[in-house]
Protein backbone atom coordinates (compact mmCIF):
# COMPACT_ATOMS: atom_id res chain seq x y z
CA UNK A 1 0.00 0.00 0.00
CA UNK A 2 1.12 3.82 -0.27
CA UNK A 3 3.23 3.48 2.94
CA UNK A 4 4.92 0.72 1.67
CA UNK A 5 5.66 1.77 -1.81
CA UNK A 6 7.09 5.44 -0.18
CA UNK A 7 9.28 3.28 1.62
CA UNK A 8 10.83 1.23 -1.41
CA UNK A 9 11.22 4.72 -3.65
CA UNK A 10 12.83 6.27 -0.47
CA UNK A 11 15.35 3.87 -0.65
CA UNK A 12 15.78 4.10 -4.05
CA UNK A 13 16.36 7.58 -4.29
CA UNK A 14 19.01 7.34 -0.99
CA UNK A 15 20.90 4.85 -3.17
CA UNK A 16 20.30 6.20 -6.54
CA UNK A 17 19.01 2.13 -7.39
CA UNK A 18 16.62 0.94 -9.87
CA UNK A 19 12.97 0.06 -8.71
CA UNK A 20 10.62 -2.00 -11.06
CA UNK A 21 7.12 -2.84 -10.30
CA UNK A 22 6.69 -0.35 -7.43
CA UNK A 23 3.12 0.54 -8.06
CA UNK A 24 0.05 0.36 -5.64
CA UNK A 25 -1.38 -3.69 -6.03
CA UNK A 26 2.02 -4.72 -7.69
CA UNK A 27 2.94 -8.09 -6.30
CA UNK A 28 6.19 -8.35 -7.74
CA UNK A 29 8.90 -5.64 -7.42
CA UNK A 30 12.90 -5.85 -8.71
CA UNK A 31 15.19 -3.75 -6.84
CA UNK A 32 18.84 -3.27 -7.83
CA UNK A 33 20.87 -0.69 -5.41
CA UNK A 34 23.37 1.56 -6.34
CA UNK A 35 25.78 3.29 -3.73
CA UNK A 36 23.63 5.14 -0.72
CA UNK A 37 24.68 8.88 -0.78
CA UNK A 38 22.69 10.22 1.95
CA UNK A 39 22.01 13.69 1.69
CA UNK A 40 17.69 15.47 1.38
CA UNK A 41 14.48 13.29 0.71
CA UNK A 42 11.51 13.42 0.87
CA UNK A 43 8.71 10.67 1.14
CA UNK A 44 5.13 11.14 1.29
CA UNK A 45 2.75 8.44 1.95
CA UNK A 46 -0.02 11.21 0.92
CA UNK A 47 -2.57 9.19 3.19
CA UNK A 48 -1.83 8.47 7.21
CA UNK A 49 0.22 5.93 6.28
CA UNK A 50 2.92 5.58 8.80
CA UNK A 51 6.27 7.89 8.92
CA UNK A 52 7.55 5.91 11.70
CA UNK A 53 7.55 2.70 9.06
CA UNK A 54 9.13 4.79 6.69
CA UNK A 55 12.15 5.60 9.05
CA UNK A 56 11.95 2.26 9.63
CA UNK A 57 12.80 1.41 6.05
CA UNK A 58 15.53 3.78 6.07
CA UNK A 59 17.33 4.11 8.95
CA UNK A 60 19.42 1.18 8.28
CA UNK A 61 20.02 2.24 4.96
CA UNK A 62 21.26 5.89 6.04
CA UNK A 63 23.65 4.40 8.44
CA UNK A 64 26.34 2.97 5.70
CA UNK A 65 25.50 5.94 3.80
CA UNK A 66 28.63 8.30 1.98
CA UNK A 67 26.99 11.10 4.05
CA UNK A 68 24.76 12.83 6.44
CA UNK A 69 20.68 11.97 5.58
CA UNK A 70 17.69 14.17 6.16
CA UNK A 71 14.54 12.71 5.76
CA UNK A 72 11.39 15.04 5.23
CA UNK A 73 8.67 11.71 5.93
CA UNK A 74 4.97 12.88 5.64
CA UNK A 75 1.90 10.80 6.31
CA UNK A 76 0.46 9.35 9.49
CA UNK A 77 2.15 10.14 13.13
CA UNK A 78 -0.16 8.66 15.16
CA UNK A 79 -1.76 6.30 13.55
CA UNK A 80 -2.97 2.11 13.94
CA UNK A 81 -0.83 -0.93 12.86
CA UNK A 82 2.33 1.25 13.36
CA UNK A 83 4.36 1.88 16.04
CA UNK A 84 3.00 6.24 17.38
CA UNK A 85 5.80 8.64 16.48
CA UNK A 86 5.91 9.13 20.53
CA UNK A 87 6.89 5.55 20.77
CA UNK A 88 9.39 5.88 18.29
CA UNK A 89 11.15 9.57 20.64
CA UNK A 90 10.22 7.58 23.80
CA UNK A 91 11.38 3.93 23.28
CA UNK A 92 12.63 2.78 19.94
CA UNK A 93 15.33 5.94 19.76
CA UNK A 94 16.97 5.65 23.19
CA UNK A 95 17.38 1.79 22.97
CA UNK A 96 18.24 1.78 19.21
CA UNK A 97 21.25 4.17 20.06
CA UNK A 98 22.72 1.88 21.96
CA UNK A 99 23.83 0.38 18.66
CA UNK A 100 26.06 3.38 19.00
CA UNK A 101 24.69 5.82 16.48
CA UNK A 102 22.42 8.69 17.00
CA UNK A 103 19.70 10.61 15.14
CA UNK A 104 17.62 13.35 15.62
CA UNK A 105 13.83 13.05 14.85
CA UNK A 106 12.19 16.45 15.47
CA UNK A 107 7.90 16.20 15.04
CA UNK A 108 6.63 19.56 12.85
CA UNK A 109 3.67 18.50 12.79
CA UNK A 110 1.21 15.38 13.82
CA UNK A 111 -1.05 13.55 11.33
CA UNK A 112 -3.88 11.46 12.09
CA UNK A 113 -6.38 8.93 10.47
CA UNK A 114 -7.70 9.51 7.69
CA UNK A 115 -5.44 12.36 6.03
CA UNK A 116 -2.07 12.33 7.60
CA UNK A 117 -0.54 15.15 6.69
CA UNK A 118 1.88 14.82 9.32
CA UNK A 119 5.80 15.59 8.74
CA UNK A 120 8.46 14.30 10.54
CA UNK A 121 12.34 15.68 9.78
CA UNK A 122 14.86 12.40 11.12
CA UNK A 123 18.69 13.39 10.97
CA UNK A 124 21.13 11.07 11.05
CA UNK A 125 25.18 10.59 10.25
CA UNK A 126 26.57 7.72 9.32
CA UNK A 127 28.40 5.49 10.74
CA UNK A 128 31.72 3.15 9.93
CA UNK A 129 29.69 -0.49 11.81
CA UNK A 130 27.77 -0.93 14.35
CA UNK A 131 28.09 -2.19 18.15
CA UNK A 132 26.03 -5.20 18.83
CA UNK A 133 24.29 -4.54 22.23
CA UNK A 134 22.99 -7.06 25.20
CA UNK A 135 19.72 -6.38 26.83
CA UNK A 136 19.26 -9.04 29.19
CA UNK A 137 19.05 -8.08 32.09
CA UNK A 138 15.98 -5.90 33.07
CA UNK A 139 16.61 -5.03 36.48
CA UNK A 140 13.61 -3.02 38.94
CA UNK A 141 10.70 -0.33 37.14
CA UNK A 142 12.01 2.66 38.64
CA UNK A 143 9.34 5.45 37.09
CA UNK A 144 5.91 5.26 35.01
CA UNK A 145 5.32 8.17 32.65
CA UNK A 146 3.51 9.30 29.58
CA UNK A 147 1.35 11.22 27.27
CA UNK A 148 -2.16 11.44 26.70
CA UNK A 149 -3.32 13.39 23.82
CA UNK A 150 -6.00 15.06 21.78
CA UNK A 151 -5.79 17.44 18.69
CA UNK A 152 -8.20 19.10 15.95
CA UNK A 153 -12.20 19.12 17.71
CA UNK A 154 -11.53 17.27 20.56
CA UNK A 155 -11.50 18.72 24.30
CA UNK A 156 -8.58 18.25 26.59
CA UNK A 157 -10.99 16.49 29.12
CA UNK A 158 -10.87 13.62 26.60
CA UNK A 159 -6.62 13.52 27.37
CA UNK A 160 -7.64 13.78 31.29
CA UNK A 161 -9.50 10.95 31.54
CA UNK A 162 -7.74 8.71 29.16
CA UNK A 163 -5.11 9.18 31.66
CA UNK A 164 -6.84 8.67 34.38
CA UNK A 165 -8.27 5.41 33.68
CA UNK A 166 -4.91 4.15 32.70
CA UNK A 167 -3.50 5.58 36.28
CA UNK A 168 -6.69 3.67 37.92
CA UNK A 169 -5.81 0.11 35.78
CA UNK A 170 -2.00 0.45 36.72
CA UNK A 171 -2.59 1.20 40.43
CA UNK A 172 -4.29 -2.39 40.91
CA UNK A 173 -0.83 -4.04 39.78
CA UNK A 174 1.34 -1.59 40.70
CA UNK A 175 0.81 0.51 43.91
CA UNK A 176 3.90 2.28 45.47
CA UNK A 177 5.19 4.18 42.01
CA UNK A 178 4.56 7.93 41.05
CA UNK A 179 2.88 7.71 37.66
CA UNK A 180 3.27 10.89 35.79
CA UNK A 181 0.85 10.63 32.63
CA UNK A 182 0.96 14.55 31.03
CA UNK A 183 -3.00 15.29 29.40
CA UNK A 184 -2.15 17.36 26.22
CA UNK A 185 -3.93 19.11 23.89
CA UNK A 186 -1.29 19.65 20.83
CA UNK A 187 -1.37 23.00 19.15
CA UNK A 188 -3.28 23.78 16.67
CA UNK A 189 -0.25 25.08 13.93
CA UNK A 190 1.25 21.55 14.93
CA UNK A 191 -1.33 19.06 14.52
CA UNK A 192 -3.33 18.33 11.29
CA UNK A 193 -6.76 16.51 11.52
CA UNK A 194 -8.26 15.18 14.64
CA UNK A 195 -6.90 12.47 16.97
CA UNK A 196 -6.66 11.32 20.23
CA UNK A 197 -4.48 8.75 21.91
CA UNK A 198 -2.07 7.80 24.85
CA UNK A 199 1.86 6.46 25.30
CA UNK A 200 2.37 4.96 28.75
CA UNK A 201 6.21 3.94 29.38
CA UNK A 202 7.55 2.10 32.25
CA UNK A 203 11.50 2.81 33.07
CA UNK A 204 13.74 0.39 34.87
CA UNK A 205 16.91 0.24 36.77
CA UNK A 206 18.88 -0.84 33.87
CA UNK A 207 17.63 1.35 31.39
CA UNK A 208 15.12 -0.55 29.70
CA UNK A 209 11.98 1.01 28.24
CA UNK A 210 8.90 -0.92 28.04
CA UNK A 211 5.62 0.38 26.72
CA UNK A 212 1.60 0.22 25.92
CA UNK A 213 -0.45 2.86 24.11
CA UNK A 214 -3.83 2.81 22.19
CA UNK A 215 -5.54 5.20 20.03
CA UNK A 216 -8.88 6.95 20.50
CA UNK A 217 -11.37 6.56 17.83
CA UNK A 218 -15.06 7.94 17.04
CA UNK A 219 -17.27 6.05 19.40
CA UNK A 220 -14.38 4.38 21.58
CA UNK A 221 -14.83 5.28 25.02
CA UNK A 222 -11.62 7.47 26.25
CA UNK A 223 -12.01 5.53 29.76
CA UNK A 224 -11.57 2.09 27.15
CA UNK A 225 -8.26 3.67 25.14
CA UNK A 226 -6.96 4.39 28.44
CA UNK A 227 -6.89 0.84 30.02
CA UNK A 228 -6.20 -0.65 26.53
CA UNK A 229 -2.81 1.30 26.82
CA UNK A 230 -2.52 0.52 30.37
CA UNK A 231 -3.04 -3.61 30.18
CA UNK A 232 -0.67 -3.79 27.59
CA UNK A 233 2.34 -2.21 29.18
CA UNK A 234 1.50 -4.44 32.34
CA UNK A 235 1.57 -7.71 29.82
CA UNK A 236 4.74 -6.53 28.84
CA UNK A 237 6.18 -5.70 32.35
CA UNK A 238 4.92 -9.31 33.19
CA UNK A 239 6.83 -11.38 31.03
CA UNK A 240 10.34 -10.40 32.52
CA UNK A 241 11.70 -9.49 28.61
CA UNK A 242 13.97 -6.16 28.58
CA UNK A 243 11.65 -5.08 25.80
CA UNK A 244 8.14 -5.20 24.61
CA UNK A 245 6.51 -6.49 21.58
CA UNK A 246 6.58 -3.53 19.38
CA UNK A 247 10.40 -3.02 19.53
CA UNK A 248 11.51 -6.94 19.61
CA UNK A 249 10.98 -6.75 15.84
CA UNK A 250 12.16 -3.36 15.21
CA UNK A 251 15.67 -4.48 16.79
CA UNK A 252 16.47 -7.43 14.74
CA UNK A 253 17.70 -5.86 11.68
CA UNK A 254 20.31 -3.91 13.97
CA UNK A 255 21.37 -7.42 15.52
CA UNK A 256 21.91 -8.32 12.02
CA UNK A 257 24.09 -6.01 10.48
CA UNK A 258 26.56 -5.16 14.30
CA UNK A 259 29.92 -6.54 14.47
CA UNK A 260 29.49 -8.87 16.96
CA UNK A 261 27.02 -10.86 18.90
CA UNK A 262 23.98 -9.39 20.72
CA UNK A 263 21.67 -11.13 23.04
CA UNK A 264 18.07 -9.39 24.15
CA UNK A 265 15.73 -10.73 26.35
CA UNK A 266 12.35 -10.50 25.31
CA UNK A 267 8.54 -12.14 26.03
CA UNK A 268 7.13 -14.57 23.61
CA UNK A 269 8.23 -14.00 20.24
CA UNK A 270 5.69 -12.15 17.55
CA UNK A 271 5.30 -13.26 13.96
CA UNK A 272 6.98 -10.04 12.77
CA UNK A 273 10.09 -10.65 14.68
CA UNK A 274 9.88 -14.41 13.26
CA UNK A 275 9.52 -12.59 9.79
CA UNK A 276 12.22 -10.32 10.51
CA UNK A 277 14.88 -12.97 11.79
CA UNK A 278 13.64 -14.57 8.26
CA UNK A 279 14.84 -12.10 6.15
CA UNK A 280 17.59 -10.69 8.09
CA UNK A 281 19.49 -14.25 7.59
CA UNK A 282 18.24 -14.44 3.91
CA UNK A 283 19.69 -10.76 2.82
CA UNK A 284 22.63 -11.05 5.33
CA UNK A 285 25.31 -13.53 6.80
CA UNK A 286 23.73 -12.94 10.28
CA UNK A 287 22.49 -15.87 12.08
CA UNK A 288 19.55 -16.30 14.53
CA UNK A 289 18.72 -18.34 17.97
CA UNK A 290 15.86 -18.06 19.98
CA UNK A 291 15.96 -19.93 22.87
CA UNK A 292 13.39 -20.47 26.16
CA UNK A 293 15.14 -18.67 28.75
CA UNK A 294 16.61 -20.79 31.46
CA UNK A 295 17.02 -18.79 34.66
CA UNK A 296 13.90 -17.45 34.95
CA UNK A 297 10.52 -18.51 36.70
CA UNK A 298 9.38 -21.90 34.35
CA UNK A 299 5.86 -20.11 34.74
CA UNK A 300 7.19 -16.93 32.42
CA UNK A 301 7.30 -16.61 28.90
CA UNK A 302 10.41 -15.48 28.29
CA UNK A 303 12.90 -16.03 25.36
CA UNK A 304 16.60 -14.61 24.25
CA UNK A 305 16.94 -13.86 21.21
CA UNK A 306 20.97 -13.98 20.03
CA UNK A 307 22.59 -12.83 16.64
CA UNK A 308 26.20 -13.11 15.37
CA UNK A 309 25.79 -10.20 13.47
CA UNK A 310 27.18 -9.67 9.96
CA UNK A 311 29.87 -7.07 10.78
CA UNK A 312 28.43 -4.60 8.04
CA UNK A 313 31.55 -2.01 7.50
CA UNK A 314 31.01 1.26 5.89
CA UNK A 315 32.81 1.63 2.91
CA UNK A 316 32.48 5.44 2.50
CA UNK A 317 34.10 5.76 5.85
Amino acid sequence: RPQHLSGLEIIRDLCEGKLEGGEIGSTEITFIPGKIKGGTHIADTRTAGSVCLLMQVAMPCVLFAASPSELLLKGGTNAEMAPQIDYTVMVFKPIVEKFNFIFNCDIKKRGYYPQGGGEVVVQMSPVKELSPVNLTERGTVTKIYGRAFVAGALPIKLAKDMAAAAVRCIRKEIRDLYINIQPVREPDDQAFGTGSGIIIVAETSTGCLLAGSSLGKRGKNSDKVGIEAAEILLRNLKHGGTVDDSLQDQLIIFMALANGVSRVKSGPITLHTQTAIHFAEQLTKAKFTVTKSEEEDPSKDTYIIECQGMGMINPNL
